[in-house]
């Protein structure tokens, strides 16, 4: 077989699967490189630069859509203890937390199937619909967590109706990071795009942080019999309004000028699934390998660690107090490492933090699980940092790597199948091997395994800091 674009023995193969002369090949090269060119040209004449009063009101708007979001997605795994006795009661504390866990995954299983739907409608109708509409399923099925009976009131339906709504979750989450790091990325200017995409992670920090911190002060003040009976449904309660907020604040936005160039260069991909799938594919499976250290790290380091601290014996206050440090710590570093990243390149930071992963991890769950409260806090701020290094760029790289036409279906397809395989049963899988092995610092091995497969990921990418976004497709040659 012939690979696509290299000559060999007189013939190529071109797009579409079809062998022909290298002659023909050369002239209908020069034809299609001469159509991108005027694709581009046709898109950048068309394309306006947004003027700061504008970007702010972007970064602001995006980051609280994606603040509420993510306080919603988190709230699940903040209060899996106390699920897990309401919706899975067992003799075995490890089988309910278990359980628990179990259907957090669904919202990660169902996402491919998210991904495949809602990512390519935000390349034919436009990030803002798609960015209006997630916000509305992710508030309703999490508002509708709050009304759902327990386990003793309606048996095995409890948990079915759980997992309904998690799925809901799972379709909501799957265009939300794609549509909200697309639309910053279009926004940006080019030599600052790392900065102010950086705000997306640091906005699903405060979401979780500020989702934390409501579980504790529950906890705090209400006996452990009301917060089990009642108690844990006033966060889940909260996703209506905070969902209205966030549909107003959407609507109020304007379409990004990268697609509204597109719009008027008559340049909308028509069927961006088809179009992602045969021409994109590589930049696909990029998406999903990167997107593999980033989600796994960010669910065990900031929502999973959480309930390892309490399994270790220590109070839940003191968990909580410990995530919160690192959640901060964590922010902190973000439009930091960003900017840093401008300036420097965003491989270097990727890299350090893959390699940071796979060389510390076990050490640092083997600190927290043989010393007293200072060592665990210490391990959690640690697994923080790196978790920053990297956080605080993947997102700009991801939507670097895809051209405008299927951005968002691209990143949404790739990075959704990456959270199914890898992360949905992250936590689960980690409890599992704690009761496996009886090793602590089990979870650990885990986490490795992700930043080995992500590092190699990035050895097959170029540098994109400072680059323009393309627009439509790459040339054959490069496909």
């Amino acid at each position: 077989m012939v690979p696509r674009g290299e000559e060999r023995g007189g013939f190529v193969a071109v797009p579409g699967g079809r062998i022909i002369p290298t002659v023909l090949w050369r002239r209908k090269k020069t034809e299609w490189e001469v159509e991108v060119e005027s694709q581009e040209q046709a898109v950048e004449q068309r394309l306006e630069r947004a003027d700061p009063a504008t970007l702010r009101k972007v970064v602001v708007g995006v980051g609280l859509g994606n603040f509420m979001e993510w306080f919603d997605f988190g709230l699940y795994g903040y209060l899996a203890t106390t699920l897990a006795i309401v919706f899975f009661p067992s003799e075995d504390p490890a089988v309910g937390l278990l359980a628990t866990f179990a259907v957090f995954g669904v919202a990660f299983v169902i996402r491919p199937l998210g991904g495949l739907v809602l990512g390519p409608l935000g390349d034919k109708i436009g990030r803002q619909r798609l960015l209006a509409g997630v916000i509305i399923l992710m508030a309703l099925s999490t508002f509708s967590i709050a009304f759902l009976p327990g386990y003793a009131s309606v048996g095995i339906w409890a948990p079915i109706l759980l997992v309904i709504a998690r799925a809901a979750q799972g379709l909501s989450a799957s265009a939300e990071f794609g549509g909200g790091a697309t639309f910053l990325a279009e926004y940006s200017p080019d030599e600052r795009r790392g900065f102010f995409v950086s705000f997306l992670q640091f906005s699903s920090l405060i979401g979780f942080g500020s989702g934390l911190l409501l579980v504790q002060f529950l906890s705090s003040t209400l006996s452990e019999d009301a917060l089990t009976s009642w108690g844990w449904r006033i966060p889940f309660l909260i996703a209506g309004p905070l969902g209205l907020i966030g549909l107003y604040i959407r609507l109020r936005l304007e379409d990004t000028p990268e697609f509204r160039a597109l719009e008027r260069a008559g340049q909308v991909a028509q069927a961006p699934l088809r179009e992602t799938i045969t021409q994109n594919w590589r930049e696909m499976l990029q998406v999903g390998g990167i997107a593999i250290l980033q989600n796994v790290g960010f669910y065990l380091v900031l929502t999973y660690v959480q309930t390892y601290i309490i399994q270790l014996g220590y109070p839940r206050s003191s968990a909580t107090l410990s995530t919160a440090l690192t959640i901060l710590v964590t922010m902190a570093l973000l439009p930091l490492l960003g900017a840093f990243s401008d300036r420097r390149g965003r491989k270097p930071l990727l890299i350090a933090s893959s390699v940071g992963f796979a060389v510390l991890s076990y050490p640092l769950f083997l600190f927290m699980s043989q010393g007293g409260l200072p060592s665990v806090v210490l391990g959690h701020v640690a697994l923080g940092i790196l978790l920053a290094l990297f956080i605080s760029v993947n997102m700009t790289v991801l939507v670097e790597l895809l051209p405008t036409r299927v951005r968002v279906g691209g990143f949404s397809i790739g990075y959704n199948i990456s959270v199914a395989i890898f992360t949905g049963p992250a936590a689960a899988l980690s409890t599992y091997l704690i009761s496996l092995t009886g090793n602590q610092a089990a979870p650990a091995f885990y986490i490795i395994f992700a930043a080995a497969l992500t590092l190699v990921t990035l050895l097959t990418i170029r540098e994109t800091a400072g680059t323009p976004l393309r627009h439509t497709q790459v040339q054959p040659q490069e496909a």
